[in-house]
């Protein structure tokens, strides 16, 4: 693997904020801070900031390479290509996909789900991708299918959904209801007719979750809860070992869960759009109260870093606060200790950013240039 000096940019280092200091990478580590041995290629960074590599812990836009319309399928390995393209090119060195385990037919199917593991199986990535299990808690027919991911180590987080109860509720409005079943390919009376089947379950439901809960737990797997609409409700989850609350409802359920020491999970577009698709609470506004602790792409990936400079130019979060939320925050709560943070022996996952432009201009990931700009390349060596 290629050894690589950065030199002249401001670095973002732990506790001690942006300095003008050199990095060495070798073998996909930082090798020294502060020094120059001799290397292979150097990287001009003056002018620019170097910063961690983002770490995003719920991202699903993939589904949309997947799926770019409904019913219009593309196979994994293309889906999968771009996608990753897409990843560096924003920024993001670690991506855990949120990959749906659903009783709906379609994008998130248990077919799909099959084929999304084995198409990041049978690659080599520059982005580290993972799996973050969306686990649909009525989906009791994949239950062993789920267990046995987990348990053979091809699932990174497990998150409990359920949205069965919504999707049941929306189908009694046949313009909402199309969602679904045009992502599910089926007609409308048809997926309804299966929904009321699958929401029959709901006395089995609790047996499921002990069961995922149980097999994560034993696979030291982080676990999650998904969309909690009360403090009862985040307080359950904890209890079955979720320490990660992935988009609460209510603030006051954000807070809950802070003081509890659990890490909280929003949104990057809520950031940068300045509010919740949804109407739900305000994501830049806990962040700075400190209550939000990690920013995922959610659904878009540009917003992760943007909203990270966002948050700074915003004046209450200092930058190297700012960028815990997409970087060092995220990796702590999947149980990263090697990344998220520039420092010796750490994996080299390193962003070049222009501050005025909040343009990216290079992604190092692993320690290899992974994305480069054309402004990149001319400062290369």
């Amino acid at each position: 693997m290629q050894s690589l000096n950065i030199t002249g940019g401001d670095v973002l280092l732990p506790r001690d904020g942006a300095h003008p200091v050199a990095l060495h990478i070798a073998d996909g580590h930082i090798a020294a801070v502060e020094a120059q041995p001799k290397a292979q290629l150097t990287l001009d960074a003056a002018g620019l900031l170097v910063l961690p590599g983002l770490v995003d812990i719920h991202g699903d836009s993939f589904e949309r390479q997947l799926q770019p319309r409904p019913g219009v399928d593309f196979p994994v390995s293309i889906a999968l290509r771009d996608t990753e393209a897409q990843l560096l090119a924003n920024g993001i060195t670690t991506a855990f996909h949120g990959v749906t385990l659903s009783w709906e037919p379609g994008l998130r199917s248990l077919d799909a789900w099959h084929a999304i593991l084995a198409g990041l199986e049978a690659e080599h990535w520059t982005c580290d991708m993972r799996v973050h299990l969306r686990w649909e808690a009525y989906n009791l027919d994949a239950l062993e299918t789920a267990l046995a991911g987990i348990a053979a180590g091809r699932v990174h987080l497990v998150a409990f959904n359920d949205h069965t109860p919504s999707i049941l509720k929306k189908l009694q409005d046949p313009v909402a209801g199309a969602k679904y079943s045009d992502r599910a390919g089926m007609k409308l009376d048809a997926f309804a007719a299966l929904a009321d089947r699958v929401g029959a379950r709901a006395d089995a439901v609790p047996a499921g979750l002990a069961q995922i809960a149980a097999a994560a737990r034993a696979a030291g797997i982080p676990l999650a809860s998904h969309d909690d609409d009360s403090i009862a409700c985040r307080e359950e989850f904890r209890a079955r070992g979720a320490r990660i609350c992935e988009f609460p409802i209510g603030e006051d359920v954000a807070q809950a869960a802070r003081a509890a020491g659990d890490f909280v999970v929003m949104g990057s577009p809520n950031v940068v759009r300045g509010r919740s698709h949804l109407g739900w609470a305000s994501a830049a506004t806990m962040a700075e109260a400190g209550i939000c602790n990690v920013l995922s792409s959610d659904y878009y990936y540009p917003s992760m870093l943007r909203a990270a400079l966002l948050l700074t130019e915003r004046g209450v979060l200092d930058l190297a606060q700012a960028w815990a939320l997409v970087s060092a925050n995220p990796a702590a709560a999947a149980g990263l200790a090697d990344r998220g943070v520039i420092e010796a022996g750490k994996r080299a996952d390193l962003l070049l950013v222009d501050p005025g432009s909040r343009r990216l201009v290079a992604t190092i990931a692993g320690g290899r240039i992974a994305h480069l700009t054309a402004a990149g390349a001319a400062r290369l060596q």
